[in-house]
């Protein structure tokens, strides 16, 4: 297999060895390394994947699971065209940023006001900061297999064996206030927490884990951690990067019926360009708010790049689209289809495996 791929990819594997004498690995993020060596695309249209040396290639992944409508959506194309000669980047407030900050409280359940941020991981860096200052408590729990971007607080018990560091550089202070909890097990989340529950500021879940093998939560599972965290005075923060605007127009918390605390938004928010956001109800987001709490009371918040016009309007167009949820329905089923599919052709082969997604 591999010779074949490198028979049709000289060009790919030209750049490779140019981009390792700049970039460490010879890519911006190691997950886009694949041996022998990445292909290298040149464009991109709906589905489809285009490399320097021609071949095409059906894209499943869509830009890290950011583009719900496929690469290059005239629609989105069209609305950022029209916005790129009105300006790129202002560093002022502007009408698209509170026109996309409506719409997605309109859709998400649990959000009343909310502020953007460039990333995923951001946001989460940003949500847990909040739930200590709105709690003033210093402990948050996350589960094993969670992936939660970047950020040292959250970047522990990712991977298999889950007591390893997910990277060099993390320090003990760090990661002292992280604790780790069972996935799918309530049981063991309580036996966990037992007699620390008044330090722990927040309790942060992916409703379907991503890199953790894309495993849904139960529902039950859901809401008996709802009913503890509110039992306890924990903030239930869902991470909905992935989740977000796919699983309903609404997310996880839509799809399961089970609101969360704070809401942390990304990928399809974008529109295809950088994004991430942190959501919730106004009493716990007024915290950011720096005119009516003061230094050290008010959660800090910044970006200088943060609700830029072009990735407003990108967002906007996506989210207006995918509102009535009748494209999130088509796509659910397809993707029940290609389960049903793929788990035919294993069993048929007599492979054992587990189809989710």
């Amino acid at each position: 297999m591999f010779e074949n791929y490198v028979s049709r990819t000289s060009k790919s594997r030209a750049l490779i060895e140019r981009a390792k004498k700049v970039l460490p690995a010879g890519v911006s993020y190691s997950i886009r390394f694949f041996e022998p060596y990445p292909f290298y695309t040149a464009r991109a249209s709906g589905s489809k994947l285009y490399d320097v040396d021609g071949n095409e290639y059906i894209d499943f992944w869509l830009g890290h699971t950011a583009l719900i409508l496929g690469h290059s959506p005239p629609a989105i194309v069209k609305a950022v065209q029209e916005q790129l000669v009105k300006g790129t980047h202002y560093g002022t407030p502007h009408e698209l940023e509170i026109a996309l900050a409506e719409q997605v409280v309109k859709m998400i359940p649990s959000a009343e006001m909310m502020r953007f941020t460039n990333s995923g991981t951001e946001a989460n860096m940003y949500a847990v900061r909040l739930a200590r200052a709105y709690t003033g408590r210093n402990k948050i729990a996350k589960f094993e297999g969670g992936w939660h971007g970047g950020y040292d607080a959250l970047q522990k018990a990712v991977k298999p064996p889950y007591d390893l560091p997910e990277s060099a550089g993390l320090t003990q202070g760090a990661l002292q206030d992280t604790l780790i909890l069972p996935f799918n097990n309530l049981e063991g989340v309580k036996e966990r927490l037992k007699g620390i529950e008044d330090q722990v500021a927040g309790i942060i879940i992916e409703p379907v884990l991503g890199a953790g093998g894309t495993i849904p939560a139960e529902k039950e599972f859901l809401k008996g951690l709802r009913e503890f965290c509110d039992q306890h005075g924990i903030l239930l923060i869902f991470d909905e990067v992935i989740t977000g605007f796919r699983l309903a127009p609404g997310g996880g918390q839509q799809y399961f019926g089970v609101k969360p605390d704070i809401t942390v938004l990304g990928k399809i928010l974008g529109g295809g360009f950088p994004v991430g956001a942190f959501c919730g109800p106004a009493e716990i987001m007024e915290r950011v708010d720096h005119m009516r709490y003061q230094r050290p009371q008010a959660s800090f918040h910044g970006g200088t790049f943060t609700a830029n016009p072009i990735t407003m309007t990108a967002g906007l167009t996506t989210l207006k689209i995918l509102e009535d949820g009748r494209l999130i329905k088509e796509l659910n089923k397809l993707g029940d289809k290609i389960r049903a599919e793929l788990t035919d052709i294993f069993e048929g082969m007599g492979v054992d495996v587990q189809v989710t997604g």
